[in-house]
């Protein structure tokens, strides 16, 4: 499925039930970049990223062409940035029933006292069913940024919502690929070095690597789809070569 809103941001299912909302964007980053949604369609809807706020009514409107907006039930981002969840309370506003859901640390640090009601909470590595989907947060502090940092693993489809990781300059990407997207991300990683560098790096990829991801869902650049714990162990690799 693959449909035209507005006039950039379109929305396409690269998973069974998980569809990447993409808005290309080409006055930063020095050649432009895009930012991604996903929208899981089940019992209980999850929206992972709201965008930046004044994308909303693209994002919004792209939602509607799936299914109704109030239906939403959670919200989930892995941090604290416009581009994570500056949508937030508009979504919110748009869906009575929707819930911010996110890390304890992500929930007490900023979104209990930003967003208009209060986030369910999950431990790192708990899980939560929203119908045939279950998804699992997973703490990634300081990985690619920031303390509070964490990850969605869906895993009836294999899919690990990936947020910064991997991330792809450039406005014209397919929303699902099976190519090569270490190169690219990595010569856009040293270029901005948007990495925290951390020394638990390689223990946060191996243990990502360990859900055994079929899809990856990119913040920026296309969904992909292929071997993600080799790809995960092979970043590991590329950032311990340094900047």
């Amino acid at each position: 499925m693959a449909t035209q809103i507005a006039s950039e941001t379109r929305i396409d299912e690269v998973a069974d039930g998980i569809f990447r909302i993409s808005t290309p964007v080409d006055s930063i980053a020095g050649g432009g970049i895009t930012y991604n949604q996903y929208l899981i369609v089940d019992e209980e809807p999850l929206l992972f990223h709201t965008g930046k706020r004044r994308m909303f009514p693209q994002v919004q409107a792209a939602v509607t062409r799936v299914m109704p907006l109030e239906r939403l039930r959670w919200i989930s981002f892995s941090h604290f940035e416009a581009d994570e969840c500056g949508a937030l309370n508009d979504f919110l506003a748009a869906a009575p029933n929707a819930l911010p859901v996110c890390g304890q640390l992500l929930a007490m640090l900023s979104v209990n006292d930003t967003a208009d009601r209060d986030a369910r909470t999950l431990a790192d590595g708990e899980e939560l069913g929203i119908g045939r989907c279950r998804v699992q947060w997973l703490d990634t502090p300081h990985l690619p940024h920031a303390w509070e940092s964490g990850l969605l693993m869906e895993h009836t489809t294999g899919t690990l919502l990936c947020s910064d990781l991997f991330t792809e300059g450039g406005t014209d990407h397919p929303a699902l690929f099976e190519g090569d997207i270490l190169g690219p991300s990595d010569a856009f990683r040293r270029k901005l070095d948007f990495y925290n560098h951390t020394k638990d790096t390689r223990a946060m990829l191996t243990r990502l690597a360990g859900l055994k991801p079929t899809t990856l869902a990119r913040m920026h650049g296309s969904a992909w789809r292929g071997d993600g714990a080799g790809l995960l162990l092979a970043l590991a690799e590329a950032l311990e070569a340094g900047p």
